[in-house]
């Protein structure tokens, strides 16, 4: 059976939160059915539904993408004094090409909420330039920084700033976004926005900035902002789409809309092709816990269960020592040893610092 030639690289889940209404089950069906042989996720500032998805894609007989819609600070993502909303941030789209790529884009949405959230959880330039390598980066939608500043009349430093993301990203892996979705001030974007990439040689994809399903869902979608932005249908200004254009559309009705620029079709191909990660859900991911110098990790822990083992039974017993010889071969068999003293050490911190810890283990109360 065929695939389709067109991808849908900018798309929301139901994890971009108050925002995207495309339930991901529903999402891979409607994928399948329009034979897409690939589909990225690019929720809003965070990966919750990246291994759901992965899986769900792959079960499907989707090529998964993973990738994330982040926000970057106009400045440095510490500032935090920008007057308002709409000034503290720019959307960019990052993709997937290969794990290295998906440890980037773990620790930079990581970084957005830990060092620069501000309303949204903001990266800046200087962070993503030292974990790019393995990410494509798409200029967004018409809240992207290239967009705006050609909104703007600032082409010049439009194109400063695409330089600057070409020089981030390197040749081949940063994009000039280009939507229809029956905005005019997108329309007139458009034309800057390719202009731009004929100046400085970058290639244009095309997207949809899926947030819902079919057209029909665009009134739904709608309630759904108000729900976030606690406001009413019925109030005269509330937040809204103002298109019911950001659905799911096949290939036909992506190509039909892009019949004057097929290389920014072929173009969501390309990209699909360079994103090829693989995950290994076989293989334990736990910290590297660095035993006290002199010591291995197996004679630290045993050293530790010793003292501990004298504190609670003063008269030991040979049921008392096989018992412990039994779980401490155990422990080193099946590989925790590691996990065993990374639990040791923030149980003890807490413990030391006045930090109440729960009663016992497995339990939501008790940690």
């Amino acid at each position: 059976m065929p695939h389709s030639d067109f991808v849908h690289l900018h798309l929301h889940s139901q994890y971009s939160l108050l925002d995207g209404a495309c339930l991901l089950k529903k999402l891979l069906q409607l994928a399948s059915h329009h034979k897409m042989s690939a589909l990225a996720l690019t929720d809003h500032g965070n990966m919750f539904g990246a291994i759901e998805f992965y899986l769900d894609a792959q079960r499907a007989g989707i090529k998964p993408i993973i990738g994330c819609e982040t926000y970057i600070a106009p400045k440095s993502r510490f500032d935090k004094s920008s007057a308002g909303i709409k000034e503290s941030n720019h959307h960019f789209i990052l993709l997937c090409k290969d794990e290295e790529g998906y440890h980037n884009l773990m620790k930079l949405v990581s970084i957005g909420y830990l060092e620069g959230f501000y309303y949204r959880p903001r990266i800046d330039k200087e962070i993503l330039a030292e974990h790019a390598k393995g990410l494509i980066g798409l200029t967004a939608c018409l809240k992207g920084e290239i967009p705006t500043l050609l909104r703007n009349n600032q082409y010049t430093s439009a194109l400063r700033c695409a330089d600057d993301f070409l020089q981030i990203f390197g040749k081949g892996n940063f994009y000039i976004e280009v939507q229809h979705n029956g905005l005019e001030e997108q329309t007139l974007c458009n034309q800057s926005l390719m202009k731009l990439a004929r100046e400085l040689s970058l290639p244009l994809v095309a997207t949809n900035d899926v947030h819902y399903l079919t057209r029909q869902a665009a009134k739904a979608h709608e309630a759904l902002l108000c729900i976030q932005t606690q406001a009413t249908l019925s109030d005269p200004g509330h937040m809204r789409f103002h298109s019911e254009e950001f659905y799911f559309k096949n290939a036909d009705e992506m190509k039909a809309l892009f019949k004057e620029l097929p290389e920014a079709i072929t173009n969501t191909i390309a990209i699909t092709e360079k994103c090829n990660l693989e995950l290994n859900f076989k293989q334990l991911h736990l910290p590297l816990y660095e035993a006290p110098v002199g010591k291995t990790k197996d004679e630290f822990l045993r050293g530790l269960c010793e003292k501990g083992l004298t504190k609670r039974f003063p008269e030991e017993t040979n049921d008392i020592r096989e018992r412990l010889e039994y779980e401490l071969e155990t422990i080193k068999k099946i590989g925790f040893t590691s996990y065993f003293l990374i639990v040791w050490d923030f149980i003890h911190y807490a413990k030391s610092k006045g930090i109440p810890v729960g009663p016992g283990r497995g339990s939501a109360a008790g940690s």
